[in-house]
């Protein structure tokens, strides 16, 4: 399916008043519809996590959100930042630039607050704070007295480095970017813990609704585990596949290299016996290919099979013959250019007995026209003189 058509189907399906959308066949089509999509994008492992997140609990807005945000190319498929718990990094289950608008803490959706840090997922103490309506300072305090509460597993200070992956991740903590002192992480254990020390009935009711944010989150990492590993399976494959490819480009540039080594070299001299006509032909032929700028050939006697051989040259090398005016050669020049690409012809001032091919910088002694070669014995003899020294001769 399209983009187009998943965000209409997702609309169509959220005006529909089904009681429990996830026992919906037609909700779970288009869930894995968009997965599946997701994936054939490349978007962020972390995302399409999110995605499936909003799925397990019908959260319509964030999803069609996600997909009119990569329909308006507002969206990069590329990751943020690198949230693998494996490398310890920090990242937002909910859309990572996502700022909570915070009007009563009931409207807070607790679980866009939960974060993973060490690989745990994690609260942090000024969203606590925020949910238990208490300054931040405040609840540390109260931490603090009953320190012996809390071990390391319960509650834990971020490192520098994962104070700046928290901010980089967040907006929501833009303010902790030039503080002096890193925010404290609190687990699920530790939450369980706060509702002993913060007794209020406030604190109390919201403990409860964290709990139940944890619980929901690790209930829907169980029921979803199939998917995480189809995600997983897919990336090994695909990083598996690259490296396949890059072991496979290099054999092949191994074996191209070895061929190039043992393939014949144009030899700068050549000397060919009576009757190698097509030995001598080859030889010019790769003489008129290996070319990058220029070819000029000083022959008295030129005919069509030299034109021939001429256009053998690369796209964007000029080709220049110097030869006796003859009338025939001349009307095949004329039909030539006409329809292929243009062959200069200068008019020889005198009779010239050598003939010379000249190869971008290189000239080379012709024993023979070029369209007698091989007929009867000839040479091929590269020459330690510049081309201008030899079209200087001619005027």
């Amino acid at each position: 399916m399209t983009i187009d058509e998943l965000i209409a189907e997702g609309k169509k399906l959220q005006s529909t008043n089904i009681k429990n959308r996830n026992n919906s066949t037609k909700y779970h089509t288009w869930t894995n519809n968009c997965v599946t999509y997701l994936e054939q994008i490349k978007f962020s492992k972390d995302r399409r996590n999110q995605f499936m997140f909003y799925a397990a609990n019908s959260k319509f807005e964030p999803m069609l959100g996600m997909l009119q945000s990569i329909k308006d190319n507002s969206e990069s498929a590329e990751p943020v930042t690198n949230c693998d718990q494996s490398k310890e990094l920090v990242a937002n289950h909910d859309q990572l630039d996502d700022v909570v608008e915070i009007t009563s803490e009931e409207e807070i959706d607790i679980t866009k607050l939960i974060v993973i840090v060490r690989g745990q997922q994690v609260l942090i103490d000024r969203d606590i704070a925020m949910l238990y309506k208490v300054e931040t300072k405040v609840l540390n305090q109260k931490v603090k007295r009953n320190v012996a509460r809390f071990p390391e597993r319960f509650r834990f200070q971020l490192t520098k480095q994962e104070m700046k992956e928290l901010v980089t991740n967040c907006d929501r903590f833009e303010s902790l970017k030039h503080s002096s002192s890193a925010p404290y992480a609190f687990t699920e254990q530790g939450i369980s813990m706060l509702s002993a020390v913060v007794t209020s009935q406030k604190a109390v009711d919201t403990s409860i609704r964290i709990m139940d944010a944890f619980v929901g989150m690790r209930r829907y990492l169980a029921a979803n585990a199939h998917i995480f590993q189809r995600l997983d399976r897919v990336e090994r494959q695909q990083i598996e596949s690259k490296l396949w490819m890059e072991q496979t480009d290099d054999k092949i540039n191994t074996i191209l290299s070895k061929m190039d080594e043992q393939s014949p070299k144009l030899l700068s001299e050549q000397i060919f016996p009576t009757g190698c006509v097509w030995d001598a032909w080859a030889y010019v032929s790769d003489l008129v290919r290996s070319a990058k700028q220029r070819i000029v050939l000083i022959d008295n006697f030129v005919d069509d099979r030299v034109l021939s051989l001429l256009d053998k040259r690369a796209d964007n090398v000029e080709a220049t013959i110097h030869s006796r005016y003859y009338e025939p050669l001349q009307i095949d020049l004329k039909k030539h250019n006409e329809q292929y690409r243009e062959i200069k012809f200068i008019q020889l001032p005198q009779k010239n007995h050598d003939r010379f091919l000249m190869i971008d910088d290189d000239v080379y002694l012709l024993g023979a026209s070029v369209k007698d070669m091989g007929v009867g014995m000839c040479a091929v003899a590269k020459m330690q003189v510049s081309p201008e020294t030899i079209l200087g001769l001619l005027k």
